[in-house]
């Protein structure tokens, strides 16, 4: 399925009216985060734009075609099964092949007035080891002359690809997506498993070659750009980060661009930073990472990575509870699954996670911080702005689940009128 059978389905508002990629297409997207929104008229350029796709959980689930409540379940069975993905002679993608490239041509949104200049936000990388195979990753990306770009690679697959590589490696960086490929890019697995093939499970998905390299990409998506990462480098940032902070300017790859493909008619694309869309995408694909952890130590109902703590930094892990031990070996799975943790907090499976209420009332009444806490000193994620240089921090886990050897009947919540 294509980003455009998606809009299909979710009917967007349209924007007819001409808009700035400059700072306005952010504005307008900021204040309607809620629903998917299409600018159909932008100032200089043939392209429309489209932001906010991934805005909710509710778009995801029907992006998959699954309820909401089978989301992490669905997820998770994508990461299980691996196999292979239909390769095709003809994509949509290359129904425009352009070898002399102006990235000036494409609107690339500036979201603040602060950053280096545009940036590409929802690009997913699409590179390939020998050994390894296929990777798909996202990393933001901002031009810095007609035909280059310079990326922040972060220490993920892609970086130790890169590295494998000796430092230059070819790249397609494809933008606009269906759903279904974008959150399985975002998931961070093992190095050796295609995210491709996972977006596959989530959505049949056709593969078709590149026009100047050995690529494959998604054949429905709406331009991709074919190059390679090189060994230069160059000043990137400062940029909005996920914590709704300022990325800091460090000396990041250049990628030289050699060709464009787009479809008639292109869609690009914006993921407004540090926005819901941003948290999800980024967040979201570690809940079935936490989940399956957790699950090796206790019976796991369900995580969530709280839109307060920027679907990052907090979690809320909902487990069964069949043992004194359980609630501290379900911090510790959760805090080893997603090493950027900070803060996790376990709960019964009586307790709503998606209700911060009822959590913040699991904790009053159930923990007790000499028995149920542990702290932990050790790296942590690079986003947050309270820990050292080299990434330490301190990590709490609370057990907010009703004591084992207590009545049970002692921590239910009484209901009024009933």
């Amino acid at each position: 399925m294509s980003l455009r059978e998606f809009l299909d389905e979710v009917k967007p508002l349209v924007i007819n009216d001409e808009v700035d990629p400059y700072l306005e297409v952010a504005s307008i997207l900021h204040r309607n985060e809620d629903c998917v929104v299409l600018f159909k008229r932008v100032k200089g350029s043939r392209y429309s734009i489209v932001g906010n796709v991934c805005s909710s959980r509710e778009n995801f689930s029907r992006a998959i075609g699954v309820e909401n409540k089978k989301l992490l379940e669905k997820i998770s069975e994508a990461m299980e099964r691996i196999g292979e993905i239909d390769v095709i002679k003809k994509g949509a993608c290359q129904e425009v092949v352009e070898k002399s490239v102006d990235l000036s041509e494409i609107p690339i949104p500036t979201y603040t007035s602060k950053d280096m200049g545009p940036y590409i936000t929802s690009g997913v990388f699409i590179v390939e080891d020998p050994e390894y195979g296929l990777n798909a990753s996202f990393h933001r990306a901002s031009p810095i002359s007609q035909n280059q770009l310079v990326a922040r690679i972060c220490q993920r697959n892609l970086f130790r690809y890169l590295r494998r590589a000796g430092g230059e490696l070819d790249v397609a960086i494809c933008i606009g997506l269906h759903p279904s490929v974008l959150l399985s890019a975002a998931i961070s697995t093992d190095i050796t498993v295609n995210e491709l093939s996972i977006a596959n499970n989530l959505r049949k998905l056709g593969l078709v070659k590149c026009k100047t390299n050995d690529l494959l990409v998604p054949a429905d998506s709406e331009i991709i750009l074919e190059g390679r990462i090189t060994k230069e480098k160059h000043a990137e940032g400062p940029f909005p980060d996920i914590t709704r902070t300022l990325d800091i300017i460090r000396d990041e790859p250049v990628i030289e661009i050699d060709c464009v493909t787009h479809r008639k008619d292109p869609i690009y694309q914006a993921l407004l930073p540090a926005s819901r869309e941003h948290e999800l995408l980024m967040g979201m694909p570690r809940e079935p990472v936490i989940y399956k952890e957790v699950n090796k130590v206790c019976s796991c109902k369900d995580v969530l990575l709280t839109h307060g703590g920027c679907s990052w930094l907090h979690g809320i892990v909902q487990i069964v509870k069949r043992s004194p031990e359980d609630g501290k070996a379900a911090i510790e799975a959760a805090l080893r699954a997603h090493p950027s943790m900070k803060h996790v907090v376990v709960v019964d499976e009586d307790i709503d996670i998606h209700n911060p209420d009822e959590v913040e009332w699991a904790v009053a009444t159930r923990f007790q911080a000499g028995e149920g806490l542990i702290r932990k000193h050790e790296h942590g994620s690079s986003l947050d702005p309270s820990s050292s240089e080299d990434r330490m921090t301190y990590k709490l886990g609370l057990d907010a689940t009703i004591p084992f050897n207590k009545p049970r009947d002692k921590f239910k919540k009484i209901s009024i009128g009933e």
